[in-house]
């Protein structure tokens, strides 16, 4: 006879939060071990938002201090629009984290995850004049998504929110320049796997520069062929994301507590 496995226990040092704001939690707590499984993680820094299911326009953010390997879903940190925390917690969170995670979340409906980056070829990239070049399979799947958005400074000051969403626009990726990378999706499945693209074209093109031979460029007709073949994340979205769920259970599913 099989043994059953109680479910781990919740935290109690918050009330029960609703079942769709749990999963949120759950959802988000995933990407951010992915993250550190695939070596994008910046030590504490950069971060990963999720909308709170609800009309308050709250949002879970990581607890600053905290290595993306060791995120859960109860450590996650609740704040609203203008960076109060909501629900109480140990830790603070990263002011750069909350203006640029605000000004998404409240300029795109559809935005429900920010996830941003500072990853050594998202931020090479991010460098380069010409920004990220069509020369890939994976960078032309991008063609027409990508926004730019000049460097400011450490994203202190809450001026350059409206600057930064107008930049961004309704595109689903954003380089932001001598900075790093940004995505967002409907769902943590679908930024997660627009920001696995870009980070993968990212990359292509670090090499392949690195190599110093000269490039050789895809036809504009090809590149034509390839928009109109890339229809966006979501409708692979979750086939991508289930398989990452199974290999974070397999290595360490304490990200669901």
């Amino acid at each position: 006879m099989s043994a059953t496995v109680a479910a781990p226990e919740r935290p109690s040092r918050r009330p029960e939060p609703p079942a769709d704001e749990w999963q949120a939690r759950v959802d988000l707590a995933a990407a951010y071990r992915l993250v550190a499984h695939y070596g994008w993680d910046d030590l504490i820094f950069t971060h990963i938002s999720v909308r709170v299911p609800g009309p308050e326009h709250h949002f879970l953010i990581n607890p600053y201090g905290m290595l993306f390997s060791e995120i859960t879903a109860s450590s996650l940190v609740k704040i609203d629009l203008d960076g109060a925390v909501v629900e109480p917690t140990a830790y603070a969170v990263n002011p750069a984290g909350f203006t640029i995670h605000s000004a998404v979340h409240a300029a795109r409906e559809d935005a429900k995850c920010v996830m941003h980056l500072h990853t050594v070829d998202g931020v090479a990239v991010s460098c380069q004049e010409h920004g990220l070049l069509p020369i890939n399979q994976t960078a032309m799947l991008l063609n027409d998504r990508i926004a730019y958005h000049e460097y400011e400074g450490v994203a202190f000051d809450l001026d350059e929110r409206p600057r930064l969403v107008a930049d961004l626009g309704a595109k689903p990726a954003m380089i932001l320049r001598n900075h790093g990378t940004l995505t967002v999706g409907d769902t943590v499945a679908e930024a997660f796997l627009t920001m696995y693209f870009l980070e993968r074209a990212c990359s292509t093109q670090i090499a392949a520069l690195a190599g110093g031979a000269p490039l050789h460029h895809p036809r504009s007709s090809v590149q034509d062929v390839v928009r109109r073949q890339a229809g966006g994340v979501a409708p692979i979205a979750r086939l991508a994301w289930d398989p990452q769920l199974r290999l974070l259970d397999r290595l360490d599913p304490s990200y669901k507590t």
